[in-house]
């Protein structure tokens, strides 16, 4: 019977409790909503719920867990949570493309309060970032060539960076993806600011790249598009091997 009163007295002692204080954190949530935008005040409830253990409440960063989010932009946040690099699912040399938890809108509104907690970069509106001219698509050739082919291979396909790293394949991504990893330099890709590459340039830059997916080798069996190695390769193993079967096939004729 006693054991009963006093689970009863800590029910009331804890509801209690929980009455005087339930309005203050009401209060304070509410305060740390003022001001924020629809979107960024979405974007915030969703980083409370998955986002506040790495990288603090206040996106600050947890030490050895997560790194602070303030400045980074909408961009960046976009493209991490979007293309389901975040949330991780262990620490590894880079974090890698996978099935997404979330929504392109669920990203946008969490990018929307990390932007409105701290600014930084933020992409242009539209799902359609590229260029759609001819010239366009040649001139973001060059581009593409110049700036990104030597980590992304000639045919986007990817390659191996050092200490287990890599530049991962274009083949899965969008218009908006490119266009915030140029501008943000996820991992172990260089920033390309509006002052290396203009936004126009950005744009012909994708079109190039989209353009790829649809073009059918027109010159000829792709090999992967891996670049001159596998194109070496099989000039040896085919065409070398296929003189040397030639010659013997002559000599043994006359």
């Amino acid at each position: 019977m006693s054991s009963g009163l006093r689970l009863v007295a800590a029910l009331t002692l804890f509801g209690a409790l929980y009455a005087a204080f339930a309005p203050g954190l009401q209060s304070a949530s509410a305060e740390d909503t003022k001001g924020l935008s629809a979107a960024a005040t979405e974007g915030k409830q969703i980083f409370d719920n998955s986002c506040i253990s790495c990288h603090g409440r206040n996106a600050e960063g947890v030490p050895d867990r997560g790194p602070s989010l303030i400045g980074v932009g909408s961009a960046a946040v976009e493209f991490q949570v979007a293309t389901g690099r975040m949330p991780m699912a262990r620490q590894e040399a880079q974090a890698e493309r996978k099935e997404p938890q979330y929504t392109r809108e669920e990203a946008a509104q969490i990018g929307q309060y990390i932007q409105e907690l701290g600014g930084g970069p933020q992409l242009p509106a539209g799902d359609h970032l590229r260029a759609d001219s001819d010239e366009d698509i040649a001139k973001g050739g060059e581009l593409f060539r110049v700036n990104c082919s030597s980590c992304h291979a000639f045919g986007a396909g990817g390659g191996a960076l050092s200490s287990g790293k890599f530049a991962p394949t274009l083949e899965h991504a969008t218009d908006r993806d490119i266009y915030a990893a140029m501008l943000t330099g996820p991992q172990n890709m260089p920033v390309f600011g509006d002052n290396q590459l203009t936004p126009e340039e950005k744009m012909q830059v994708i079109a190039y790249i989209q353009n790829l997916k649809s073009d059918q080798d027109p010159g000829g069996w792709g090999l992967g598009r891996l670049g001159p190695v596998p194109e070496g390769l099989a000039i040896f193993l085919i065409g070398m091997v296929g003189i040397v079967i030639a010659t013997l096939w002559i000599a043994g004729k006359s």
